[in-house]
């Protein structure tokens, strides 16, 4: 979608290594709701965190697919219950991405 190369990946991976999850999902699961704060969240910051609580009754690869899915953005990490989000802003991106090798 967005990266293309290990070494895009690896940036944003950087970039979000300090990041604390901004949206956590409990026992109400993948909601409409929460994917219009997903959506609003990925647009203001560009890289966000996304954490599965542990009475989320979805599991991380249906979350992880249906995000990409519906939001069109890209899965750049996942470790555990945490994910790892990117899409760049419509208007005016912040980040840069290394040029491809």
């Amino acid at each position: 979608m967005y990266t293309k190369n290990g070494k895009q990946r690896r940036h944003l991976r950087g970039l979000a290594h300090s990041l604390k999850p901004v949206v956590q999902l409990g026992k109400g699961g993948l909601t409409e709701s929460i994917l219009e704060e997903l959506d609003a969240q990925i647009e203001h910051h560009e890289l966000i965190k996304v954490k599965l609580s542990e009475e989320c009754p979805v599991d991380i690869a249906t979350v992880q697919e249906s995000v990409q899915t519906s939001l069109r953005s890209e899965v750049v990490q996942k470790i555990g219950h945490t994910l790892v989000l990117y899409r760049p802003r419509k208007k005016d991106p912040t980040i840069v991405l290394p040029a491809p090798s």
